[in-house]
């Protein structure tokens, strides 16, 4: 037996269950689900750091996006609400296009 003690996606259980196994799970409080949810932003995105590959990566963002989802919806925040905030702090302080680095500053 392995125990995880993980926030996990709402189909793994099943998924486990269909390869003759038997998950066990419990729904958590709001103030563990939040924890939680943190915890698993920082494992996504050691995940993608450490993929090795271009199309790990882009499944290791993908997992990210979805964290970062589940994290908007968490505070009661949805998808276009978070779309209007980033675009504008682009429009205020720009993206990452230009790829710049700041070297100094006097």
């Amino acid at each position: 037996m392995i125990v995880y003690n993980k926030l996990i996606r709402d189909k793994i259980p099943q998924i486990i269950e269909s390869k003759g196994k038997k998950a066990e799970v419990r729904v958590m409080d709001s103030d563990e689900y939040t924890k939680m949810l943190n915890v698993k932003l920082q494992e996504e995105l050691d995940e993608y750091k450490e993929a090795n590959d271009e199309s790990d990566q882009i499944a290791e963002l993908a997992d990210l996006v979805e964290v970062v989802y589940a994290i908007l919806d968490n505070k009661g925040l949805s998808i276009e609400e978070f779309e209007k905030v980033r675009l504008a702090k682009q429009a205020e302080r720009g993206g990452f296009k230009d790829k710049l680095l700041l070297v100094k500053v006097e």
